[in-house]
């Protein structure tokens, strides 16, 4: 994995490298037709081809240069997202191995103990009854190795991070502000501290639709003094972007650990 991320950075560099020498070279492409044994050159700059004299020389010299690296950075960037692919792929299924041995029943008793609160009052707390989000339950499929049932494998790697790292939380709690009641993805209860946060999962914002309804909720939060990055947690994904456990990983660290 390390040689790949090496290999990644490498192809970071040698892309922004050719887009900058790509953009001290004129618009446009170099076309050439045979003439008997020689070649003619025509310069193709979006309104039709223009013909370059022997004259012009360097001008040809500078659109084939262009050509050249027109077609080295669709290649490293074909390579990047190879790799891109096959890191997410790995990825995945080590963390789909993760959730198997947690949901395992076999090894969920004998884990319990180290996945527990420390704190009696915050043990208490995770483990009483609230009011949970009743809308669409049948949606609530992925089954965590907390006991939630949550409803986006992103919010069970969410779950998982919680858990696994000590840290009291309720799934879907009800949240009343002003006059209206939500439903925060998670509600938690800082270790040490015990100050309450809340963690908002924004899983489509491909769809402008949801990205807008995301916004809103947002403002929400913000107009009762609930703010993102401080008492609100965030995490976003696209379809070609999903969330993954290193990040959740790295804000559990940086706000509970």
């Amino acid at each position: 994995m390390d040689k790949i991320n090496d290999e990644l950075k490498k192809l970071e560099l040698e892309i922004a490298d050719v887009k900058r020498r790509l953009q001290t070279l004129p618009d446009g492409s170099l076309a050439c037709s045979r003439n008997g044994n020689y070649w003619k050159w025509y310069w193709n700059c979006g309104d039709g081809l223009s013909y370059l004299p022997k004259s012009a020389r360097p001008m040809a010299e500078k659109l084939a240069v262009r050509k050249y690296l027109s077609l080295l950075l669709r290649s490293l960037q074909a390579r990047r997202a190879f790799l891109d692919s096959y890191l997410a792929r790995k990825s995945q299924a080590a963390e789909q191995a993760v959730q198997a041995y947690l949901e395992n029943p076999a090894y969920q008793p004998l884990l319990a103990p180290y996945f527990t609160p420390l704190s009696p009052e915050l043990a208490q707390w995770a483990a009483a009854p609230y009011d949970q989000n009743p809308l669409f339950p049948e949606q609530r499929i992925h089954k965590c190795a907390s006991g939630h049932l949550v409803r986006s494998k992103s919010e069970a790697i969410i779950d998982m991070v919680l858990y696994t790292n000590q840290v009291p939380f309720r799934y879907e709690c009800a949240l009343t502000l002003g006059k209206t009641v939500i439903y925060p993805d998670f509600t938690i209860r800082d270790p040490s501290s015990g100050k309450t946060y809340y963690w908002e999962h924004f899983g489509m914002m491909d769809q402008p639709s949801y990205a807008a309804r995301t916004f809103s909720k947002l403002q929400l939060y913000t107009s009762f003094q609930i703010i993102p990055s401080i008492q609100l947690i965030t995490t976003y994904e696209t379809q070609e972007h999903p969330l993954n456990t290193e990040t959740a990983e790295a804000l559990v660290r940086q706000y509970f650990l």
